[in-house]
């Protein structure tokens, strides 16, 4: 029996830049392909690991700690993850990033007006009000990977070709092979 490590694909980008949408259209790639995928998306962790967020710095530092350490779990044993967090700090990344053999970071690249445009949930017309005080990009430091191995600029890029473009890339690094 081969013991295969699963992979885990971090999508990051700010807040509402299309992060979830191209991990649900990866994910289902994937299936369509026979390849299972845990798909941990930051928005639903939270609901279980903190119901009641707050956001601050120490939080955040916790949550992503947390997630990456969930991921680096299931990839040891087996199972192919997409981590879809923003994990505005690069240390939060590089640290899955050393934890997890496995491992391909995708910069969700967006304008913060195209992101506010798109804004579904209401965080930055929140942050406007004055109603949320930590919301990356707009009122703390978003830091984007100096080298992340995939880049999708979703304002030029539908999700479709977004997810081809991780898809390939994935192909180069020996994950999709059965």
């Amino acid at each position: 029996m081969v013991d295969r490590k699963g992979f885990a694909v971090w999508l990051t980008g700010l807040p509402a830049s299309g992060k979830t949408t191209l991990g649900a259209g990866l994910a289902a790639r994937l299936k369509e392909r026979g390849i299972p995928v845990q798909i941990l998306d930051s928005d639903e962790l939270r609901q279980v690991l903190t119901p009641q967020p707050t956001y601050t710095q120490q939080e955040r530092d916790w949550f992503y700690r947390a997630m990456a350490y969930i991921g680096e779990l299931l990839a040891q044993n087996g199972v192919n993850v997409i981590l879809a967090a923003t994990a505005n700090r690069r240390l939060h990344r590089d640290r899955a990033r050393r934890a997890i053999e496995r491992f391909m970071e995708v910069y969700v690249r967006c304008s913060l007006e195209t992101c506010m445009a798109r804004d579904q949930k209401g965080t930055y017309e929140k942050a406007l009000a004055g109603q949320a005080t930590t919301v990356p990009g707009l009122q703390v430091p978003y830091e984007p990977p100096k080298a992340p191995e995939v880049t999708v600029d979703t304002e030029q890029q539908t999700p479709v070709e977004g997810v081809q473009k991780i898809e390939a890339h994935m192909e180069r690094l020996s994950f999709l092979k059965q």
